[in-house]
This record gives structure tokens, sequence and C-alpha cells, in this order.
């Protein structure tokens, strides 16, 4: 699990293929006269710890960090109010999409920091949770990136699956780094995969995506579908790209057999946003949902779905101890995920507050959003 390399100036270990270590290489070798490598990589404040994929510094967020796994989007648990909990375990993507709503992928200019979560703490969090949202929960596993990033998947759902709370384990997922194994392993405890798949043509993928495996991802669908787990095909419809797609990818899924117990399509209209990466061409709302009645009536196959389809309803949510204009004091314990913003802890809640004061400084800040207990600030003077 741990692989060594060296060059002139570091010494780099890699865990689990994507935890990249880094230490100046004097420093190693000083302290290996007297401890060993383990020792090193784990004590050492001389190291810089990078994800492997995006190339950014990587945070770990564990329970003796202090850092809450509520208050955040890019990481830990996000409540909407309903019974299902989105499960973030990490950041980063192996994909430089030109639609992606949060601007992911090694290419971005807008990410500076990832994040990754302990299993136990996440498993510890979630069940916390679960127990006051009350039973049938659905446990989504999804992210600002790709989820099978995360090193200890089969870990953490398997740690998951056995809360009496939890009915339902799904996730969303480009497909890239499934295979054959890791689907049988995942079969074990996941009730759905959510596959992003926007065009069975290698061309246009392309364009999409970039690089971008496409036989690779479709033998995994057609496995996925023939594997215990449930398939949802979840195309993302970018005008001017994958109009003549959409229908082609909609005879896919049925043609596998997408969708045993759940809906085997969840079309999505592009929508651009603050952060992500916009594209020219757009589709109104009522352009989309009209297309989609047409596809339906051709097909016989419901595309306009709603979150009863999933067996969702409202439930009471936890409450936020931030509203939007409240004004707090805290400390800076990471750097942020934007550049420009640093995240601290206050009153049991990790918040982002965009502010160009250092780690370990006291931020004073103005609480500008805490939609879904999403806690957003702005620094202020004192």
């Amino acid at each position: 699990m741990l692989e060594e390399f060296e060059n002139d100036d570091e010494k780099i270990f890699v865990l689990r293929g994507l935890i990249e270590i880094r230490i100046p290489r004097h420093i190693y070798e000083k302290l290996s006269r007297k401890h060993s490598r383990e020792h090193i990589i784990s004590f050492t404040d001389s190291k810089r710890v990078l994800n492997r994929i995006t190339g950014r510094e990587l945070v770990f967020v564990t329970k003796e960090s202090g850092i809450p796994l509520l208050g955040h989007s890019a990481f830990g648990i996000i409540d909407r109010g309903t019974n299902l909990l989105q499960v973030r375990c990490i950041t980063g993507c192996n994909l430089n999409c030109i639609f992606c709503s949060v601007d992911e992928g090694r290419m971005s200019k807008t990410r500076k920091t990832d994040y990754i979560v302990d299993p136990d703490y996440m498993a510890e969090e979630v069940e916390k949770v679960a127990k006051f949202k009350g039973g049938y929960i659905e446990i989504h596993l999804d992210g600002q990136g790709e989820p099978l990033l995360y090193p200890y998947m089969e870990e953490l759902v398997k740690k998951l699956s056995a809360l009496k709370e939890v009915s339902v384990i799904s996730m969303q997922t480009n497909g890239i780094l499934l295979n054959e194994e890791k689907i049988s392993a995942l079969e074990k405890y996941v009730t759905r995969v959510n596959l992003s798949l926007s065009s069975l043509d290698e061309e246009i993928a392309r364009k999409l995506h970039g690089s971008y495996p496409l036989k690779k991802v479709i033998e995994n669908a057609e496995m996925i579908a023939n594997s215990r787990m449930d398939l949802l095909i979840a195309p993302v419809w970018v005008p001017g790209y994958n109009d003549e797609e959409i229908p082609k990818i909609i005879e896919f899924a049925l043609e596998i057999g997408a969708g045993k117990r759940y809906p085997p399509l969840g079309i999505q209209k592009y929508i651009p946003y603050k952060f992500g990466r916009n594209v020219r061409k757009r589709m109104s709302f009522k352009e989309f949902y009209e297309k989609l009645a047409e596809f339906e009536k051709e097909y016989g196959v419901k595309l306009a779905l709603k979150p009863e389809d999933f067996g969702m309803e409202r439930r009471r949510r936890i409450e936020s101890p931030f509203r939007k204009g409240d004004i707090s004091r805290a400390r800076i314990v990471a750097e942020g995920r934007l550049h420009g913003e640093k995240l601290c802890v206050a009153r049991n809640r990790s918040v982002a507050v965009m502010t160009d004061k250092k780690i370990g400084e006291v931020v004073k800040f103005k609480v500008t959003s805490s939609k879904d207990g999403i806690i957003v600030a702005q620094s202020i003077k004192r």
C-alpha cells in the first residue's frame, strides 16, 4: 500500500495510490538515523501532503483534528431536511469536464485545497446524524469531484451498511476507477450506482471530459447492471455538445437493464454556477422538460424525476447554530477550498471564511450564507 520514490530534493511516499507525502531529503536522512520510516511519515512536521491526482495540498480530517463534519460543502455530512444524507469523503477529480459545476480536476483555476475524511470518524458522525433523523435513511456518497478516489471506500460502505438506520447506500461516480473486482466488493453494501455517462461517442466524450476511457466506462456500466446493485445512468445534457447523444444513452440504459428498482435514468440539465465552468449555449428549464416529455412518450420511461421516486421524504433537520448575518470569531485551522478562503471551526461547525489571515490566527467574520447548514462567511474588521 505504501510506495516509495525520491528525487534530488525529496523523499516521496504514496499511500493507497492517492496520498502523496513529500519530505525534504536532508531532513528525512537525518531523522532516519533514529526513527523508522513509519514514525517519520507520521510525526514529522517537515512534510507536504498532496492529493496525487490533483497535485493540491491534502488536509486530513480526523476526529483528532477537531474539524467538524457539519458545516462545509466540500466534505462531511450535508443534511437538506430529508431522509437522504449527502456524505462527502474526499475532494478532487480525475477528469476535467467542460461543464463541471465546481471547477474540479487538475486544471482547476479556483480550487486550492483538497480534503479527505478518516473513515472511522465519518462512520461515527453519520451514525449520530442518522439516529437523529430516524429510520430508512439513504446515504448518498457524492462530492466535489469523484467519490471513488477515496481509498477507504470499501471499508466505509461496510461500516455504513451495518447501521440499523441506514436502508440505502447510493453512490455517484464517473465510473473510470471501477473494475470487476471493485464492483464485486461494492455490491455487498451499495444499493445503487448513479453513473455519469454523457456520451457514447468517443469524440464527443473527449470534448466533454478531456482524456476519457469511454469503452471502459461502458463495460463497467454493463457489469453494474448485471450485479446486485441498481444502475441509474445520469448524463449531463450540455447543449451544443451531446444533444444527439441523449436518445442513444436512453436506449443504452434500457438495453442493458438499468433501473431494476429505481428509475434507469436521471438526465441532468447543465446549469452554470459561480465557481463552476461555463459553456456558452444554454437551455431553459421549460425547453428541457418539454424535451424530456417527448423522450418519455417515445421510449415509455419516466425521465422527469421527483424525490419520491427514490423514497425521499421530509425529515427534521439538524439545526444550524448560525444564521445569515451572524457575527462571530474563530481560529483558522486549515487552508480553504478556494483561493482566498480559510477553514475555521466555530460552534461545532466547519466554516469557510474568505480572509487573508493565516492558519492559527483568529478571524472575525460575518455569515453570508447558512443554507442547508453549510456555513459561508466573510472576514470583517475588528
